[in-house]
């Protein structure tokens, strides 16, 4: 017999009535709570959109970083302004591929779908 069951056994005559059923542990940690209650707000995109912004510069490089910026990251694609046509034909014919692909490696495949320039 457990140390613990006997403990019970020994409480419940000494008191002459049955213990309670210990409840459980109800507490759980603030990850497992961000967890859940994060995609129910809506609040995980905008935490993948803001990392990405942060991390736009070492991804596309400098140049590309001072005449684009990401904006928006809705349902996996991520809008991206660019500030002159010819940047965006350049990034839309050449780089697309390359920085999705680098995005989807940092970001995974889910938070980042598609890429979408616009001026």
């Amino acid at each position: 017999m457990s140390p613990d069951l006997l403990r019970r056994k020994i409480l419940e005559e000494w008191r002459g009535l049955d213990d309670p059923p210990s409840k459980p542990d109800r507490c759980l940690s603030i990850n497992d709570v961000l967890g859940k209650i994060l995609p129910k707000l809506g609040l995980s995109e905008r935490l993948s959109e803001q990392q990405i912004t942060e991390a736009w510069s070492s991804i596309v490089g400098g140049f590309l970083a001072q005449h684009s910026l990401p904006v928006a990251l809705q349902g996996g694609i991520l809008s991206i302004q660019v500030l002159q046509p010819t940047v965006r034909y350049e990034l839309e014919r050449s780089w697309k591929a390359e920085i999705l692909s680098k995005l989807q490696a940092r970001f995974t495949a889910r938070v980042v779908r598609e890429i979408r320039f616009r001026l």
